[in-house]
């Protein structure tokens, strides 16, 4: 028995167990049943009033960014190490304090 015979017999026992799986559902499958309603608790509510409020406001300073892309690929954008080992020792010390 060669290797390649093994790979080829695996590969066909791969491919028979997928043609004979049935069709994923998609939304284009499902049909909708006519009468029925979904209701949102209060705390789903809230949360998408809250993801509403937050979608016209922007997460970050997009000026900053900017700034930050442009300096990366003109090669002068320099890493503070020091800053950066500070920050990730900030870090560990608020997690270590948590977990008590």
């Amino acid at each position: 028995m060669k290797i390649d015979d093994a790979l080829q017999k695996a590969v066909a026992l791969s491919n028979d167990k997928i043609e004979n799986r049935p069709a994923p559902r998609t939304s284009e499958t499902k049909t909708p049943v006519a009468g029925e309603s979904v209701t949102l608790s209060p705390l789903a509510s809230q949360l998408q009033s809250i993801e509403a409020a937050g979608a016209n406001e922007q997460v970050y300073d997009a000026d900053k960014v900017s700034a930050i892309k442009s300096a990366i690929s003109s090669g002068q954008f320099r890493v503070d190490s020091e800053k950066v080992a500070d920050g990730l020792i900030n870090t560990v010390k608020d997690l270590l304090t948590a977990q008590r």
